[in-house]
């Protein structure tokens, strides 16, 4: 037989068990889309867990005071390290490669008062690169300024949560509060933050002012941590070796003593939010495959009900010189075609499914963030496509194989006796 009648008979087979075919199709091309959903959503998941980690800080490195754990130029074992307001100019004239340095003190437990509102708040005295080191986005207003810090301007930023406390629906910009008896202009109110990593109370609970007006509060020569990044996320882990180095300098330890001084690289713990991601994306694919398994056996079924169907026809056709090789070619073309078609219907719907429902919530419910900075984006992955498109070829094949092999052995005289 020639190729073209190949693609023939293959066609007028097609059509001739039409029902069957667009069924087996319909099958292969739901589970194709079933797959292509499922991984759009563990992508889309794992993407927004990412985002909502990163809202703590784009690439934020935290160090607290802590207490050495072996003898150093003199010093005891199990002395005290306090941090101290000169470590961040010292660390900035030293480590050029520490971005967005500033100390921060944490000044639970304030009154902050507005008109009648009355509220307990966590107030942070930051300096104006605290912004960039934290990611801090605003809604409205602006952030600290450098002139705010030279000048101990009175003025606050509100985190979005605050803001509604204190002020409801209003416009809270340039309008006065009160913390702890001193009266303060909020500057801006940050814009809401799907926060799931913190080391304190959320960014949304809390007020931020500049640095050196918290010196009328208490002293400032301790502050409670010191937040800073890389300038390049290449050189982090030497940034960090440097910045302890410096302070081990500054303090008396060993820069080996990682006890003395805290140093929290929160980038590291992204490694646990992708294992989450991956891990649902292995899952939601897992159960993919398994769809596609089983429309790959129900295809296989069919194909063995048609050879068995066919079977006269099929010794009609090698009588009259048809090979086995055309034969086998036939029959896999015939499976191929089923696959193909399929796979084309099942990528449109879920192409078509994932537009019409766009995004999902995950978290922004739970912060009141109608941004859909913490939801679920579903998008069609370049990925989910080409890999589910190669394991429908490859159901195809397999499944379309065994039949074609039976079809092809078929002993002509004997399959012209079937009845």
């Amino acid at each position: 037989m020639s190729v073209s009648s190949v693609f023939r008979e293959a066609g007028q087979a097609l059509r001739f068990n039409r029902q069957r075919s667009v069924l087996t199709t319909m099958s292969l091309a739901w589970g194709v889309a079933c797959f292509v959903i499922l991984y759009s959503y563990g992508d889309g998941f794992h993407l927004a867990l990412r985002l909502a980690f990163q809202q703590v800080g784009q690439d934020l490195v935290l160090m607290f005071g802590g207490q050495t754990s072996t003898q150093a130029g003199g010093e005891r074992a199990g002395r005290r390290v306090r941090l101290e307001r000169a470590d961040v100019d010292a660390i900035r004239e030293t480590v050029p490669m520490a971005a967005a340095i500033s100390p921060e003190m944490m000044m639970g437990g304030m009154t902050v008062v507005r008109g009648y509102r009355t509220e307990t708040m966590m107030v942070r005295a930051v300096t104006p690169p605290y912004g960039r080191a934290r990611n801090q986005t605003m809604g409205s207003g602006r952030w600290l300024q450098p002139e705010d810090e030279l000048q101990k301007q009175r003025v606050a930023v509100l985190g979005a949560k605050a803001a509604e406390k204190l002020f409801g629906e209003i416009p809270p910009e340039d309008e006065e509060i009160s913390i702890d008896g001193l009266r303060f202009t909020v500057a801006g109110v940050l814009k809401t933050k799907t926060q799931v990593a913190n080391y304190n109370t959320p960014d949304n609970d809390c007020v931020f002012i500049p640095f050196e007006t918290a010196s009328l509060y208490r002293d400032l020569k301790y502050p409670d941590d010191i937040v800073w990044m890389p300038a390049n996320p290449v050189f982090r882990e030497v940034t960090v070796r440097q910045v302890r180095e410096t302070l081990a300098r500054l303090h008396n330890f060993s820069p080996n003593d990682e006890r003395a001084v805290r140093i929290f690289v929160f980038n590291e713990s992204m490694r646990l939010v992708d294992t989450m991601g991956i891990a649902l994306k292995l899952l939601l694919t897992f159960i993919g495959t398994l769809t596609l398994a089983i429309g790959g056996v129900g295809l296989a079924n069919i194909m063995l009900v048609s050879v068995t169907e066919r079977t006269r026809e099929i010794g009609v056709l090698k009588s009259i010189g048809a090979t086995r090789r055309s034969v086998l070619a036939q029959f896999l073309l015939e499976a191929m075609a089923i696959v193909t078609v399929g796979g084309v219907l099942g990528v449109a719907a879920g192409w078509g499914v994932t537009v019409l429902m766009g995004t999902l919530p995950l978290l922004g419910p739970l912060f009141h963030d109608t941004s859909g900075t913490g939801d679920v984006h579903l998008k069609i992955s370049t990925f989910a496509v080409l890999t589910s498109t190669l394991m429908l070829e490859t159901v195809g094949l397999i499944a379309g194989l065994l039949p074609a092999i039976k079809a092809a052995r078929l002993d002509p005289i004997e399959a012209l006796r079937y009845e």
